[in-house]
């Protein structure tokens, strides 16, 4: 193989092409722990994971970049079964699921927040807390800014069914509680 001499007149080129896209978004996420007491001891516990609503998502852009107006108080309610699921779903429109109302308390429980971390709060330290009044089960959770039983204005940030099906089997006197986690967090993270 021989290699030939490059002369005055040939032209060589080069080029490159770089491609400088950035991603830039957030990622919001509820995740309810729920567990069953009977008794004073843990029959099971059941995650679920749910991506907030699509109002939920309305909210937050309103509140903190438009100087909306926000709410007050929370409220943890839950889900009767069979439930379906959909982000477009508000307190006002929700066809595929029903409230689960078959608990001693007046109203909803309310949803009391701690210290947001690291793109994170929790109701941890105090739990919401449900004394059930029928032999029944339970489909899943949400978190709305209304306590009323069964009521409907107020804004519906997160819903959530249990991935494995319904949770049958409970009885009068159980307590169901509910550890609500919501976070938000860069979405190429």
């Amino acid at each position: 193989m021989k290699l030939g001499k490059v002369r005055t007149k040939d032209k060589f080129g080069a080029g490159l092409e770089a491609k400088n896209q950035a991603s830039a978004g957030v990622k919001t996420r509820g995740e309810w722990a729920v567990t069953l007491i009977r008794g004073g001891e843990v029959q099971w516990t059941e995650h679920i994971k749910n991506t907030t609503t699509t109002s939920a998502h309305d909210y937050a852009l309103d509140v903190c970049l438009k100087n909306g107006t926000s709410e007050t108080n929370w409220y943890v309610g839950l889900v009767q079964t069979g439930a379906t699921i959909a982000s477009a779903d508000t307190l006002a429109s929700h066809a595929g699921w029903g409230e689960f109302i078959a608990y001693t308390g007046a109203t909803r429980p309310a949803w009391t927040a701690g210290s947001i971390s690291a793109g994170s709060v929790d109701n941890s330290a105090s739990k919401a807390s449900f004394g059930i009044n029928a032999a029944t089960a339970v489909g899943g959770a949400f978190l709305a800014a209304e306590n009323t039983k069964s009521g409907i204005t107020g804004s519906l940030y997160a819903v959530g069914a249990f991935t494995g099906g319904d949770r049958t089997g409970l009885q009068t006197d159980d307590t169901l509680e509910v550890t609500a986690t919501f976070t938000a967090a860069d979405d190429t993270a």
